[in-house]
C-alpha cells in the first residue's frame, strides 16, 4: 500500500527520488545532461506487510542472530530457533524544525513501529519495522518538498531496553520554478480570480498538502464564479534534482460562464412542485450561477423533514448562457406523534400528546392536533403551519384553541383564534434578523379576586390584538451562544371589551450579551423590561398582565410568583416588568459545565418599570453539552423571598437559560 501523504487521499506521493501524481511518475533529467522527455512508469504495487512476521535477518540492526546449528541446553532439538523477544521504544531525530506536528501525526498513524509499540518483538521484526518506517519517513519528507531526504536507522539502549532511532537528513527544500494553469485565460475577466484561488505560485515549496488544497480551492471557486461545467485536469509535477526545483502544470477548461435558468422537479415526488422549490432557493432565474447556492438548496430541501433524499444538480439549458437545476426528491414519512410528561413548580403535573401531518395541505402545509391534560391546565388546539411561505424561512401560522388554565393569580377559560406571518430562525439557518406580524381574537372568562378585599369576581373579556415583533441576533450560536449580543422588541396594541371598550398597548424589550473571558469561561447577561400603556391594571384581563418568576424569568422563584399579591397572598400581576440575570458558564470537564447565576426582577402596578423592591434569586446549574445543544439543569433559591415562597426551585430544559 502507498503511504498517504495528503489530506485528500493519494493525491501526491513520492518514492525512489521521483514524485507520483495519481499513479504517474515523472523523472527529471540529471544535472549536466541534455533534457529528456518525462518517462511515465506505472507504480509497482507494494506488498502488504505484517509487522508481526518473522522476517529474514539483516546485518546492520546491531543485534546478533542466534546460531541455529547449536543445540540449546536442556535437550532442545537441533535446528530449533532461539530468538529473544523484548519490548522496545522508538523516536525520530532531525525533523524538529520542519514538518511540524502534522508530519509527526501522519508518521505515527502509518508507522509499524508505533502500531506494535508495547508488544514484544524479536530482532528480525524490529529490523524490518525500522526499514519500513525509514521508507515511510522519506516519503513523508518528500511530500513536504524535501526530495533529497535520507533516513538512517540505528538502535540505542535507554533504561535497559532497545530504542530504534530514525535519524533524518531532510536536505534542501525544493521550490517551484514555474506554475502553469493552461487554459485558464478562457475564463476572461475572471481568470485572475481563478489563479488567486489556486494559490500555488513560483518560489512556493513543493508541498503535497498545498497542491491538494490549491486544486480543491480551484474546483470550488470555478463553480462560484459561474462555470458549472468546468473541467480541471490532474496536477503534473516535474522535479529537477540538479536545480532542486520543480514545475507544476494543470489544465483548466472553464467553459462558458452561466446564469441560473429554471428549476425542474421529478413529477412523482409527491412532496413539492417546482414553484415551491424555487421559493426555497436563495437564487432566482437570471442570477449568476454559484455552486454554493445549489448545495444550500439541497440542504434546505432535506431539512424540511419531508424528503428523505434530495438530488440537486446543474444540467445544460436550451439557452447556452443559462443552466437549469434538476431536482429529484424522495418523500419521507410525513406523520409524527409526540407525547410529553412533566411537572413544574406553580404549573403542576402536565401531560401532552400531539399528532402532526407535516404535508397534509401541500406544499409544506402541516396540521397539528394537540391536547394537554394537567392538574392546572387543559387544552385542545388545532394549528395550521405553512413553512417557506413564498420565501425561505417565512412561516404562515393559523391556530384555534380552547383552554382552561388555573394559576395562583387567576383561572381562565379561553377560546382564541390567531394567525401570524413571521420570519423565524432555527438551528440549521440562524438568522440575524427575525420578525413577526400577527392578529389575535380572544374570548376569555376569567376569575380572580379584588386585590384590596379578596372578594372573588368573574369577568368575561373580548380582546383583539395585533402583536408585532422584531429581533436582532448577533450571537454565534442559537442554543449555546459564547459571544455577541441579542436584542428584540414586541409591541401589541389591544382592544378589550368588558362592560365598555378600551384600548392599551403591551410593550416588551429583551437584550442579552455574551462575553468570553477565557477559553472555558463565558459571562452572560440579560435584561428584560415591559410596560402596559393606556389602562389601569384592574381593567386589564389577568391573563394579559405581566408576571415574573420561573426558569425563563427569575430563577429561585415559582412560576409567576413575583410581584404584588392580594390578601390571600396570591400574585395579581402588574403593568410593568423589570428583570435581569447574570451567569458564568464554566466548562468544567469533558462535556459538562457548571453555571453559577444571580437573577433579579420585579412587577409594578405603574406604567414604568421599577427597580426598587427587586426579588433576587441565586443558584448553580449543570450543563451537559450534547451534539444538538446544552441540556440545562438549574437549582435556585430566593435570596429575599416573599411569604409562601419555596426555598428551592429546579428547572430543566434544552438550551441555555437565555
Amino acid at each position: 500500500m502507498w503511504p498517504d501523504v495528503g489530506r485528500h487521499g493519494a493525491l501526491l506521493r513520492v518514492m525512489c527520488g521521483a514524485i507520483i501524481i495519481k499513479g504517474v511518475v515523472t523523472v527529471p533529467a540529471f544535472a549536466q545532461q541534455a533534457p529528456t522527455p518525462p518517462v511515465v512508469v506505472p507504480p509497482a504495487p507494494m506488498a502488504e506487510v505484517d509487522p508481526n512476521d518473522v522476517l529474514a535477518p539483516l546485518p546492520d540492526i546491531g543485534v546478533d542472530w542466534p546460531d541455529l546449528s547449536v543445540v540449546p541446553a536442556s535437550g532442545t532439538p537441533a535446528g530449533a530457533a532461539v530468538a529473544a523477544n523484548f519490548r522496545y521504544g522508538w523516536r525520530i531525530d532531525g525533523v524538529e524544525e520542519i514538518g511540524g506536528p502534522l508530519l509527526q501525526q501522519r508518521f505515527r498513524a502509518l508507522s509499524v513501529l508505533a502500531a506494535a509499540e508495547g508488544r514484544e518483538a524479536n530482532a528480525a521484526q524490529l529490523d524490518q519495522r525500522a526499514r519500513q518506517d525509514s521508507e515511510l519517513l522519506v516519503t513523508l519528507l518528500k511530500g513536504d518538498g524535501y526530495y533529497d531526504a535520507a533516513v538512517m536507522t540505528r538502535v540505542e539502549r535507554e533504561r535497559g531496553r532497545p530504542v530504534v532511532v530514525l535519524a533524518a537528513t531532510p536536505g534542501a527544500l525544493y521550490r517551484f520554478a514555474g506554475v502553469t494553469l493552461a487554459g485558464v485565460e478562457a475564463a476572461g475577466t475572471k481568470a485572475p480570480l481563478l489563479r488567486d484561488a489556486f494559490g500555488v505560485k513560483d518560489a512556493d515549496p513543493v508541498d503535497a498538502d498545498a497542491i491538494a488544497a490549491a486544486e480543491a480551492n480551484l474546483r470550488t471557486r470555478v463553480g462560484e464564479e459561474g462555470f458549472p461545467f468546468a473541467r480541471i485536469g490532474e496536477p503534473e509535477v516535474v522535479v529537477d534534482r540538479a536545480t532542486q526545483t520543480a514545475t507544476l502544470a494543470l489544465d483548466v477548461a472553464p467553459g462558458n460562464a452561466r446564469r441560473f435558468g429554471r428549476i425542474t422537479v421529478n413529477a412523482d415526488n409527491r412532496v413539492f412542485d417546482a414553484a415551491h422549490v424555487q421559493d426555497i432557493a436563495r437564487f432566482a432565474p437570471g442570477d449568476p450561477y454559484e455552486t454554493s447556492e445549489v448545495d444550500d438548496l439541497r440542504r434546505a430541501l432535506v431539512q424540511t423533514g419531508l424528503v428523505s433524499t434530495a438530488e440537486v444538480r446543474a444540467v445544460p439549458a436550451a439557452d447556452p448562457d443559462a443552466v437549469d437545476i434538476a431536482v429529484r426528491l424522495e418523500p419521507a414519512p410525513p406523520r409524527t406523534v409526540a407525547v410529553e410528561l412533566g411537572y413544574g413548580t406553580g404549573e403542576g403535573a402536565r401531560s401532552e400528546v400531539s399528532w402532526t401531518h407535516r404535508n397534509l395541505l401541500p406544499p409544506e402545509g402541516a396540521v397539528t392536533l394537540r391536547g394537554v391534560v394537567g392538574t392546572r391546565e387543559q387544552l385542545g388546539q388545532v394549528t395550521f403551519r405553512r413553512n417557506n411561505f413564498h420565501a425561505r424561512d417565512r412561516v404562515l401560522t393559523a391556530q384555534v384553541s380552547a383552554a382552561n388554565l388555573r394559576r395562583d393569580a387567576y383561572q381562565a377559560q379561553t377560546l382564541s383564534l390567531s394567525a401570524a406571518l413571521e420570519r423565524q430562525t432555527n438551528i440549521f439557518f440562524q438568522k440575524t434578523w427575525t420578525w413577526s406580524l400577527g392578529g389575535e381574537l380572544v374570548a376569555t372568562d376569567e376569575r380572580d379576586v379584588i386585590a384590596s378585599t379578596g372578594e372573588a369576581r368573574r369577568r368575561t373579556f373580548l380582546i383583539g390584538a395585533l402583536p408585532t415583533s422584531l429581533g436582532y441576533d448577533g450571537s454565534d450560536d442559537l442554543l449555546n451562544p459564547t459571544r455577541g449580543f441579542r436584542l428584540s422588541g414586541r409591541v401589541s396594541p389591544e382592544l378589550s371589551l368588558q362592560d365598555r371598550v378600551f384600548g392599551y398597548t403591551r410593550v416588551q424589550i429583551d437584550a442579552s450579551k455574551y462575553q468570553p473571558v477565557t477559553p472555558s469561561v463565558v459571562l452572560a447577561g440579560r435584561v428584560r423590561m415591559g410596560t402596559i400603556l393606556g389602562a389601569p391594571r384592574d381593567e386589564i384581563a389577568p391573563s394579559r398582565r405581566f408576571y415574573a418568576g420561573g426558569g425563563a424569568s427569575v430563577r429561585g422563584y415559582s412560576f409567576q410568583s413575583i410581584g404584588p399579591r392580594d390578601v390571600n397572598n396570591d400574585p395579581i400581576g402588574g403593568r410593568s416588568l423589570a428583570e435581569f440575570a447574570i451567569e458564568a458558564r464554566v466548562k468544567a470537564f469533558g462535556n459538562f459545565g457548571v453555571v453559577p447565576f444571580l437573577d433579579g426582577g420585579n412587577i409594578s402596578t405603574g406604567e414604568l418599570p421599577s427597580f426598587s423592591r427587586l426579588r433576587y434569586g441565586a443558584g448553580i446549574g449543570v450543563r451537559y453539552y450534547s451534539n444538538f445543544g446544552p441540556i440545562r439543569v438549574d437549582l435556585g433559591t430566593p435570596i429575599n423571598p416573599q411569604p409562601g415562597d419555596s426555598r428551592i426551585a429546579v428547572y430543566v430544559s434544552l438550551g441555555q437559560a437565555f
